[in-house]
């Protein structure tokens, strides 16, 4: 019986206590922890996709997706501290549901971190190419944009996923401390923005306020303010390097809470400054077509009518592909937008980074319980990292940064993410009733409104999310069907009787988010 295959919870737990973490972080440093994760690429590179879904409306996309990772968060605590390894929301899920949900969850969580490492890839080639176009350097339009826009390959994106593959697998990691000032470079030029736009903001900008009303008016999923939403999720994911450090964290039922609705809300605030600086300043309706209709962001159509534009008029916010630099560019701040866009240029490699440690610990786990072939998790003798699986996903995540615009990428990512979300909600409430005796270091608090909360918000977004985004979780979920027939379900460990625990093998990838202690391995994942 495929669902019976459970990884015990007894096993997972006796590999955690091997660790054993001091529990040093209180509310303030989990908050600041929980800051640093999460603001990052979609604030800088998604501004201008949000713009032509929602116009100034975007303002309330950044709320909605905030309370939707707000509760979304307090279940995923609850699961933290209870299973406290490494193995994120695979894990979880084998630990409750059993083998064939968890395989459909690591599935999910390899397209998020595959496709998100991709997303950021775009938008760090889009400041890239907008620096040089400052400093008189033009770069080819064709080499740096994908057909779907009337270019060729987006080159700087393909050579920046490629580099960081390679500096992966001969087992470069980042400092904790490296972390943190590119951390602090990312809240400075953000800071900077702010300051420099709020004086100029014109009450003009903001009308109309909702262009496209709460779902697109009727012009199909993923635009609205409820559609940039779902977007806009990416800008938050990261909020998960709070759960995580549930286990090293001081009376986790009071601080866990604070930590995460404090991060997300300072988040908020910021975005939300962000966004009413770069609308007030510039403007931020979506660009139409000839007939007035509304155009998708990242197609052909969008991008032939801002060349039109530009070519006129100072280039729409919904156009540009570096769009907090743009504005500030706009207002008579060339070099300020310069910095930011250094700032981009600087911080968004170690985004890919992390992406990519994420990725390949899933994969390596995965590996080690059978699921996927276990040459996959061998070991560098050398390098002594896991060079096939992190080769494999190099190569993927440079494909798909080439050829598709990041927009489209930051939704699939979420399609990803908004189901492993919705897995982890669903497996509290399940071990609430199952299991209720279990100690739980953190627990949900109103668990029976705040998961259903959850399983009904990231539903909620998935729907609002563009077709074909919608539809490539199906699809890559049924290809992860097969594989898991053809291989998986005859191969596992669990399946062939082996209790075994990978997450924490010493070989193991660097976690995506370490132990806070840890000052050898990356410092948090952010989006």
């Amino acid at each position: 019986m495929i669902f019976g295959r459970i990884k015990p919870l007894d096993a997972i737990l006796a590999t955690a206590e091997k660790k054993s973490l001091t529990r040093s972080l209180g509310a303030v440093q989990l908050t600041l922890l929980g800051v640093g994760a999460i603001i990052g690429t979609g604030i800088f590179v998604l501004t201008s996709e949000a713009a032509q879904k929602a116009g100034p409306g975007m303002m309330w996309a950044f709320v909605i997706a905030a309370v939707v990772c707000g509760v979304a968060a307090l279940c995923y605590s609850e699961i933290a501290s209870m299973v406290p390894v490494s193995g994120s929301a695979y894990t979880y899920t084998y630990a409750v549901m059993g083998e064939l949900l968890a395989w459909m969850v690591g599935w999910a969580l390899i397209l998020e971190y595959a496709v998100a490492a991709s997303a950021v890839s775009v938008g760090w080639s889009g400041y890239f190419v907008g620096l040089l176009h400052s400093w008189g350097v033009e770069f080819p339009h064709v080499l740096a944009v994908g057909p779907y826009a009337g270019g060729i390959v987006n080159l700087p994106a393909l050579l920046i996923a490629l580099l960081v593959t390679l500096l992966l697998m001969i087992g470069t990691t980042e400092s904790a401390r490296v972390n943190a000032v590119l951390v602090a470079i990312k809240v400075t030029a953000l800071t900077v923005f702010i300051g420099l736009t709020l004086p100029v903001m014109q009450g003009a900008n903001f009308e109309p306020f909702m262009p496209n009303g709460w779902f697109g008016n009727g012009h199909g999923a993923g635009l609205g303010a409820v559609g940039a939403a779902a977007s806009i999720f990416f800008a938050y994911v990261g909020f998960d390097a709070v759960s995580t450090a549930a286990e090293e964290t001081k009376n986790p039922q009071r601080n866990v809470p604070i930590g995460l609705i404090g991060s997300l809300a300072i988040c908020t605030v910021f975005y939300l400054l962000v966004a009413a600086g770069a609308i007030g300043a510039l403007g931020a309706q979506p660009v139409t077509g000839p007939a007035g209709e509304i155009l998708a962001p990242g197609t052909q159509a969008l991008a032939q009518q801002c060349q039109a534009i530009a070519s006129v008029a100072t280039e729409p916010l919904v156009c540009s592909r570096e769009a907090l630099a743009h504005v500030l560019r706009s207002i008579g701040y060339e070099r300020l937008g310069d910095l930011i866009g250094v700032a981009a240029f600087l911080a968004l490699p170690s985004v890919i980074l992390i992406m990519l440690f994420g990725q390949t610990r899933i994969f390596f786990v995965m590996a080690r319980d059978g699921l996927l072939p276990e040459k996959l998790a061998a070991i560098h003798p050398k390098w002594k990292t896991p060079h096939i699986v992190t080769m494999i996903t190099g190569v993927a995540v440079s494909f798909f940064a080439a050829f598709l615009p990041v927009g489209q990428l930051a939704d699939i990512s979420n399609s990803g993410t908004l189901f492993a979300f919705f897995m982890v909600a669903l497996a509290v409430l399940i071990l609430r009733r199952t299991q209720p005796d279990r100690p739980r270091p953190f627990r949900t608090p109103l668990v029976w409104v705040v998961a259903p909360l959850a399983i009904l918000g990231t539903l909620g977004l998935y729907f609002n999310l563009p077709f074909e985004a919608k539809m490539v979780l199906p699809v890559w979920g049924g290809i992860g069907l097969v594989v898991y027939f053809l291989y998986g379900y005859r191969k596992s460990h669990v399946g062939l009787g082996h209790v075994e625990v990978h997450e924490d093998d010493p070989d193991a990838p660097p976690q995506p988010v370490p132990p806070i202690g840890d000052a050898h391995t990356p410092g948090g994942k952010d989006a």
